[in-house]
């Protein structure tokens, strides 16, 4: 059954019931007038009649009492569904337009954005990509039935960076992240995250689901591609994916460091910033939580903040000042709540969310060797 039809049947049904109520309750209250009638009528000529009368109305306004009863809960029922069902099929209708693949043309590898920024940076991340051609290879492995695509760029080291995009985009977004791992003697791997590119699947979970293909990744590059370290680069949702796979219990110890650009605390805050951003109303929030509840048995509201302090391994975060989806407050929560001896907050004093390389591109791939030298590479030289 359609959400349509799902939350407009029980609508439908309700009105039905009401209406068949009503026309009981209308021909019983006619009875009952004229039973009235016919007992006033007979009044003036037997006044006796009259307590003979009043069982019988007694028992008519009695008999009448449950069908006024059903009558009001019915019409209850029907207030509460005229409120809840349009709001409920909007909020599917929002859920699926943000976080669910409905066909493959949706969230491919193209550019996501026909805006100046965007198209610039997916240009200037082609360019970069056609420059080590010969460096690429495609690769492709299984992970929970399924089939996940990506490209490996082996620049011949043992170390390697996995490039984890944020919502709607495909591989070739990641290519403008690249430069600063390779220029630091990093292998490149860049992926297609489930539902986006050409790999499989049909919700973006934001990173619950995903982070178990990232440890997945990690694996098959570790045992097939020369890498003993890997290196989570996340932008938005990409972030919070590879803190999710860094945090868990038995993640291997060849996972070595994360950098971070514009994590959340949790989607619901960033997703509910959106909708401030944009002017549109806050109210269907609750059913958008509840529909992805539903559907991939996770909740917006559980985020990085509730991980991030068991985290045990480096972290840079890449913030900006003019980020409105996750605010610069956000980002002080969870930089001081993070578990990681070895934590760096590097800010942009320009640069919106996950514009912070286009914007000051010097300073955000300096940030990155620097932090790649000194708490990455230092901690496994001590080590």
């Amino acid at each position: 059954m359609t959400p349509i039809l799902l939350f407009f049947s029980p609508l439908l049904e309700s009105l039905r019931i009401l209406w068949e109520s009503l026309k009981i309750l209308i021909e019983s209250f006619r009875l009952f007038l004229e039973a009235v009638a016919s007992g006033v009528a007979l009044l003036p000529a037997a006044e006796s009649t009259w307590p003979a009368m009043l069982p019988a109305i007694q028992g008519m306004v009695a008999g009448m009492i449950p069908l006024v009863l059903v009558t009001l809960i019915t019409a209850v029922t029907l207030i509460v569904l005229c409120v809840l069902a349009p709001n409920t099929l909007v909020g599917y209708i929002v859920y699926v337009m943000h976080l669910k693949r409905t066909k493959k043309t949706k969230w491919t590898r193209e550019c996501s954005e026909m805006t100046p920024i965007q198209m610039e940076m997916y240009e200037t991340g082609v360019a970069w990509s056609d420059q080590h051609a010969e460096k690429k290879t495609d690769v492709h492995i299984v992970n929970e039935g399924l089939n996940l695509y990506g490209e490996f760029y082996d620049f011949g080291s043992n170390k390697t960076v996995i490039l984890v995009a944020g919502r709607t985009e495909g591989l070739r977004y990641n290519y403008f992240f690249a430069r600063p791992y390779a220029e630091s003697g990093y292998n490149i791997l860049t992926i297609d995250n489930r539902a986006h590119g050409m790999s499989d699947g049909k919700y973006n979970t934001i990173g619950f689901e995903e982070h178990k293909d990232l440890l997945a990744w990690a694996k098959y590059i570790h045992e097939n591609h020369h890498t003993d370290s890997v290196v989570f680069h996340g932008i938005c949702i990409g972030s919070a994916g590879s803190l999710y796979a860094m945090t868990k219990t038995d993640s291997p110890a060849y996972l070595k460091a994360i950098v971070a650009d514009g994590m959340y605390p949790n989607f619901y805050e960033s997703f509910r910033n959106h909708m401030i951003e944009l002017k549109k109303p806050l109210f269907g929030l609750p059913f958008i939580v509840g529909w992805m509840k539903v559907l991939t048995g996770h909740s917006m509201k559980y985020g990085p903040i509730d991980v991030i302090e068991h985290l045990d391994r480096p972290i840079l975060m890449l913030h900006g000042k003019q980020d409105l989806y996750s605010l610069p407050s956000e980002a002080e929560r969870l930089y001081e709540k993070c578990g990681s001896k070895k934590k760096q907050l590097v800010w942009f004093e320009e640069g919106t969310h996950s514009h912070l390389r286009y914007r000051d591109p010097e300073k955000y791939d300096a940030a990155i060797k620097t932090f790649l030298k000194d708490a990455v590479e230092d901690s496994q030289s001590a080590a």
